[in-house]
């Protein structure tokens, strides 16, 4: 036990930590901080508009709602959800890889405070702030044909590769208890089962042409406020 954790057996017989008070508060305190530390990275003429940060706001909150609601729980961590990657990987969708990336560790942070499974540094780095920091990657094709799909697969698939990295390092002893002889095997197999199922799933919803509209006016609706209040902004210097 110390001042930011407690330590506890699980039902496998390791040692999990679980924050404390203290610990709690020190993570909302550095979600606080990620969130100055991206507002002062961006330029006079990149901030983020009223509407897209309250609709990123919102992305979140629903990430964070759908993330309880969990259609398959894996015994050793990790679920099938209601969509809720897809959530988070709309925020790089609509306002680049910076943005997407920082609110997707925000919210791994998040994701640290309501459930925990902590056993040790590294491992909590890897699979809350790396994992979960992956979904930001959608951003890479913000501008490409068809960017929200390809945007979702690469978020998934680095999420992916950090929880198989987790896996394979800080659970590869339990590979035996579910037959595999390859720690890496079995944490291929293992991530690459709810992951892969959760993207089946929102790959079909996103292909429905009224979800993929819907989600497109969303982003056109803010990247329209951001384009008016950057000439605006061009308008007050001039």
């Amino acid at each position: 036990m110390s001042l930011l954790v407690n330590s506890t057996v699980d039902e496998w017989g390791g040692i999990t930590y679980t924050p404390t008070a203290a610990g709690f508060t020190a993570i909302v305190l550095a979600i606080l901080a990620l969130m100055i530390l991206g507002c002062g990275l961006f330029g006079q003429n990149q901030k983020l508009s009223t509407r897209q940060l309250s609709v990123s706001s919102l992305a979140i909150a629903l990430g964070v709602i759908t993330s309880m609601i969990e259609l398959i729980h894996m015994p050793m961590g990790g679920s099938v959800t209601l969509f809720s990657m897809l959530f988070i990987a709309l925020i790089g969708y609509w306002n680049g890889l910076r943005t997407g990336i920082m609110t997707a560790v925000a919210y791994g942070l998040l994701q640290m405070l309501i459930n925990p499974y902590i056993i040790s540094v590294p491992q909590m780095i890897c699979d809350y702030l790396l994992a979960f920091g992956a979904l930001g990657l959608s951003g890479l094709f913000r501008h490409s044909a068809h960017g929200l799909l390809k945007g979702y697969l690469a978020a998934v698939l680095g999420r992916y590769c950090f929880s198989v990295l987790s896996g394979w390092i800080f659970f590869g002893t339990y590979a035996s208890d579910f037959g595999f002889r390859s720690a890496f095997l079995y944490s291929l197999a293992y991530n690459g089962a709810y992951l892969g199922l959760e993207a089946l799933f929102t790959v079909i919803l996103i292909c429905i042409p009224s979800v993929r509209n819907a989600l497109g006016y969303v982003r056109q609706f803010t990247a329209e406020d951001a384009e008016d209040r950057n000439a605006a902004s061009r308008h007050r210097i001039a």
